[in-house]
Order: structure tokens, then C-alpha cells, then sequence
């Protein structure tokens, strides 16, 4: 029998969404919020701004791209991109869990555009080399937090495209390099990599995006907060702080907050060596450890944030799918009543498993506190599996 271990995870939060806060974060951090305030106020527009602002500077994102704050977190960004930009060319999809098949579904049932649809099965990237970036416009995502695969590069996409690339970046944004000369439209939320809360989203448009936006009238109606052009032009405002609908000024607290904590602990290039030392941690322990196996099937995808594995061990995959899940929803419900790991079970739709989030807000010394407990829960389980039988 796995001894029970003695160290704890400092924070056992390893959620992949909302994600940790950032190390050392109070709800004393809060207390500059400008609550009470309209948003459209001298002071709410100019924390609006500086949340712009910094995601600019922190995100390397070129100084020619808008940035604006929306509704509806990182799914409304999304849609709002697909809801105005898409129509004038061939749409190709690229989905390989979750998330990306809600693009296709609303590209295929709610747009009726008849897109490509390059599917594959969770823990497996498509052949990105048969999308045609060079004509058409496509939209995929770039980690699949869902499935722990991420896109290892831009290469695919051509540099003297016609159409537009839409990516949803929210599980990749901070954490994995994004080309964005490869990139028209990156959408992320606060409550991703960053640790911030819910309900808000980031739209990041290149000029070839925006030059579509004002010569193209999508043949279907759009919601008020789709909205981004007025009489052919761009709504400025939207990329200066005048949002869309009323954003939390707590939120926006939050997440200024941990921007500049990503800026003092150096950047960018800060948060990526982070994230990749916390992934290395867990893949590093899946590599010694005959029961788990990284759900993603080439190493060259393995994402460095939403980490997802499945069971390999085979006197519990004997048993079949239903006690696979049985089995790991008890691992998982054991980690939680002893406190050292909170909310990483598999995805609802994906295989079952276990998700542990390895973005910057997590520190590595939690994640190698964790490994240990990992194996003792699984004993455990196995143990009562035997006893049951």
C-alpha cells in the first residue's frame, strides 16, 4: 500500500476554470475597485483602459490591433467574431474537443454556412496541413482545454492568406506563444490562465479583421452586443473602454491586479517559464507512473495548461467504460475531501480522467506536493476496487 503522504499542496486549487489566483493574492487587492462608479465614468473608463493597456503590453500584442473588453467571456468573443466576420468566404472549422465543436455548431446549425469541418477524437490534433488558410477563413482553438492539446505552432497558417484566422486562445493566451502575424481575431477570458473571474472576455482584432468588419454586412441578424461597426465603421470606443454592457469593476480590480503581477515578475516570457515548469512537473510524474497516461497521443501537443490524463491501468480498464469513470470519480472525490486537490476531473464530454491546471497563477512546489497524493489516492481506490470485488 502507497504511504500516505505528509506534505499538502500549499493552494490545492488546480481548477481549469475559473483558474487559481495568483500567488499571494487577498481579496485586499480589491480595495482600489471603483465600485458604485458607472463604468463610463472619468475613473471606470480609465481602469478599462489600463486593463487594455496592460493586456497589450503584457501579451506583446502589436500596437496596430485593438483590444477590447466584452460580454460573455471568452465564448462571446468568439461568437461575436464568427457572428460578424464570417460570410464572404468558405469557412473551415477545426475541432478536436469540446469547445471547438461549439464552433461547428454554430457555424453549421446557427450560421447554416456549411463549413469544412476537420474533427478528430479527444487527445488528437487534425491534420492542420489540409486546412486551406491560403483561401478560406478558419476558426479553431488553440489549446483544447478540454482534451490537454494545444496547437504546437502558426507554421500551417499561410502568410499571405486571403481570408481570416478566429482563434479562441483562452486556454493558450499567457501561457503559449501566439504568432500574431498568423492571427486576425484572438479571443481569451479572465478566468483562464490569468485566474481572473468570470464573464468577461477579450476580442483582439488585426486590421485585416477590422477592414472585413467594415466592408462586410453578415446576412443574419445580430444581437445589440454583437454589434462592433456603426454605419460601416468600427465602434472605436469598444477598444478604448467604452464596453459593450456594464463589466464587473470588481472584475476589472482583479484583473489589473494580476497583470501587474505578471509584469513585476517579468512578463511574458515569466509567465510561459512558468506554465511550461509546472507542466513539466505533472508529465514528469506521468512519465514514472504505469496507472496514467496523458490523454493527448503526441508529444509535440501536449498542452502546458489544461493537463489531461486518462487511467492506463489495465485491471481497471478491463472492467469497462462505466467503471473507468466510477473509478475515477472516486480518485477524484477522495482528493477533494482531503483538501490537497480541488476540482480535476475530467471535462464532462471528454474521456474520463483526471484535468490538473498547470498555468502561471500555480506553482510548481503545489503541483510536485500533489504527484504523491495522486498515487495514494489511486492505491486507494484500487484497494477498495479489490475489497468490492
Amino acid at each position: 500500500m502507497t504511504s500516505r503522504p505528509t506534505q499538502r499542496p500549499r493552494v490545492p486549487h488546480f481548477s481549469s476554470g475559473p483558474c487559481a489566483k495568483r500567488p499571494g493574492w487577498t481579496p485586499a487587492v480589491l480595495a482600489d475597485a471603483a465600485l458604485g462608479r458607472s463604468h463610463r465614468s472619468p475613473v471606470g473608463k480609465a481602469k478599462l483602459g489600463r486593463a487594455i493597456d496592460l493586456t497589450r503590453s503584457v501579451l506583446q500584442v502589436p500596437a496596430e490591433y485593438r483590444i477590447g473588453i466584452v460580454p460573455a467571456s471568452d465564448t462571446g468573443a468568439v461568437e461575436m467574431a464568427m457572428w460578424t466576420m464570417l460570410g464572404p468566404k468558405t469557412v473551415e472549422v477545426a475541432a478536436w474537443e469540446a469547445f471547438g465543436k461549439e464552433w461547428v455548431t454554430d457555424a453549421l446549425k446557427q450560421l447554416k454556412i456549411d463549413p469544412r469541418i476537420h474533427q478528430t477524437p479527444y487527445g488528437v490534433l487534425p491534420d492542420l496541413s489540409a486546412v486551406d488558410t491560403r483561401h478560406n477563413d478558419v476558426v479553431f482553438t488553440w489549446n483544447g482545454t478540454a482534451a490537454g492539446v494545444k496547437v504546437p505552432d502558426g507554421d500551417w497558417i499561410a502568410a499571405d492568406r486571403e481570408g481570416l484566422t478566429i482563434c479562441d486562445a483562452t486556454s493558450a493566451a499567457f501561457a503559449q506563444a501566439l504568432p500574431w502575424d498568423k492571427l486576425d481575431v484572438v479571443t481569451f477570458s479572465w478566468q483562464k490562465v490569468m485566474g481572473g473571474e468570470a464573464a468577461h472576455g477579450m476580442l483582439i482584432l488585426s486590421p485585416r479583421a477590422v477592414a472585413r468588419l467594415e466592408s462586410h454586412t453578415p446576412s443574419w441578424p445580430l444581437p445589440k452586443v454583437f454589434r462592433l461597426t456603426k454605419d460601416g465603421k468600427l465602434i472605436e470606443g469598444i477598444f478604448k473602454g467604452d464596453t459593450i454592457n456594464t463589466p464587473s469593476m470588481l472584475a476589472v480590480e482583479d484583473y489589473l491586479d494580476t497583470l501587474a503581477w505578471a509584469e513585476g515578475i517579468g512578463g511574458l516570457s515569466a509567465l510561459h517559464a512558468r506554465a511550461d515548469a509546472n507542466a513539466k512537473a505533472i508529465y514528469d510524474w506521468v512519465a514514472r507512473t504505469p496507472w496514467i497516461a496523458p490523454l493527448a497521443v503526441d508529444p509535440a501537443t501536449y498542452s502546458n495548461t489544461g493537463v489531461c490524463l486518462v487511467l492506463a491501468d489495465p485491471d481497471v480498464l478491463a472492467r469497462g467504460d462505466a467503471a473507468v469513470s466510477a473509478f475515477a470519480a472516486g480518485l477524484v472525490a477522495r482528493l477533494e475531501r482531503e483538501g490537497v486537490a480541488i476540482d480535476i476531473g475530467a471535462y464532462r464530454d471528454a474521456p474520463a480522467g483526471l484535468r490538473i491546471w498547470c498555468g502561471a497563477t500555480v506553482e510548481t512546489a503545489d503541483l510536485e506536493a500533489l504527484t504523491p497524493w495522486l498515487d495514494w489516492a489511486f492505491a486507494e481506490e484500487k484497494a477498495a476496487l479489490a475489497q468490492a470485488a
